[in-house]
């Protein structure tokens, strides 16, 4: 049997990349993947293009214009263009090239900003959205309804999947854009760096992850010079509750929810409510979550929060029975995730830095 054609959209990203992992360890597939550079999914004319040459069987779309409540605060527009733009043009041109089955990879702020708790999948459209990031959560419902539409009027077998709050190798540390873990991590890094007077390593850190904010460099030059107890803010109050889930259990349930036979995916869906939730179906709140990245970190100054910052949601739990079902749960808990997570961080930093080391599975 000829290996499937098997295009990974976004394969340079976070959750890209752990799915080329997990198809890579399969082994049965012949894997299409086409950098930024080489292909600005913006563009229709190109993506038309593409599809036409490579002609892929499968697609799993995981490009998109991710980021945190900064991100999404400071570039509206572009949240919701480009990933209206990204989705529009891989679904149709897998439609009009018979792709045979697509995985649209969304997102769990699609949700009511006070949805019942643990959210199901019914919850999808019976709300007002969160509104530090509607934009890009207009943008994910759109993709889910795009599957939708097309299954319904030209049979194609374009399925949905809302991951809860990502986090692993490959993610992005820029301090104004990532999402709260790699935020954390780098913060809560750098913070005991300036406990342990490394300026050096700091200026290093920034070299390779992009700037820190004056305010927060300040503080940590102040920690540097003066031996005072370190100190580092983090935004909100740490109350919210969230769900974490590491992007290589994201990247199996993936692939589980890509293979299913047609018959058992509209078993567990239905036409106009088919996607399925993807969580670890646990979560605590942000001021945990700091305390565990510390202790992982080895960070043991004072974490303290401002209030005047945006929390988003006060809770996002969901509720993953349908995945359940279908035989799939996380793997790999947080403080296993976060400890992979800080390897991954300081092999990128530096591998000569005293403090760099690696997991190996």
């Amino acid at each position: 049997m000829t290996p499937a054609r098997i295009y990974v959209a976004g394969h340079c990203g976070m959750v890209g990349s752990a799915i080329v992992r997990t198809l890579q360890q399969r082994g049965t597939a012949t894997l299409i993947t086409c950098t930024h550079a080489e292909l600005d999914l913006t563009q229709q004319a190109a993506v038309r293009a593409f599809f036409e040459a490579e002609r892929p069987e499968q697609v799993y779309l995981a490009a998109a214009k991710v980021g945190g409540i900064h991100a999404n605060q400071t570039y509206p527009a572009e949240f919701i263009y480009q990933n209206l733009m990204i989705e529009t043009h891989i679904i149709h041109e897998a439609w009009r090239v018979g792709v045979q089955k697509l995985l649209f990879l969304g997102s769990s702020c699609i949700y009511p900003r006070l949805a019942a708790q643990p959210i199901p999948e019914e919850a999808l459209l019976t709300g007002t959205l969160e509104a530090t990031n509607e934009p890009y959560a207009i943008a994910k419902i759109a993709g889910i309804k795009l599957c939708e539409s097309y299954n319904r009027q030209y049979g194609t077998d374009f399925r949905s999947v809302m991951p809860t709050n990502l986090y692993g190798p490959g993610d992005n540390y820029d301090l104004l854009d990532s999402h709260v873990i790699p935020a954390m991590i780098r913060k809560l890094h750098l913070a005991r760096l300036a406990a342990e007077h490394d300026w050096q390593a700091i200026e290093q850190d920034e070299a390779r992850h992009g700037t820190i904010p004056a305010d927060l460099k300040r503080q940590l030059y102040e920690t540097c010079v003066s031996g005072a107890e370190a100190s580092i803010t983090l935004w909100g109050t740490g109350t919210p509750r969230r769900e974490f889930l590491y992007v290589d259990d994201m990247a199996a349930a993936s692939v589980l929810v890509m293979n299913l036979d047609r018959a058992t995916y509209e078993a567990h869906t239905t036409p106009m409510l088919s996607h399925i939730n993807v969580g670890s179906g646990e979560d605590i709140t942000i001021r945990e979550l700091a305390n565990a990245v510390a202790k992982v970190v080895g960070y043991q100054g004072r974490l303290e929060f401002d209030p005047s910052k945006p929390d988003g949601v006060p809770r996002k739990l969901l509720d993953v029975s349908r995945l359940t079902a279908l035989g799939c749960s996380a793997t790999i808990d947080l403080e296993n995730g976060l400890t992979r997570s800080y390897a991954d961080f300081l092999n990128r930093c530096d591998f000569r830095h005293p403090h760099a080391f690696v997991i190996r599975a």
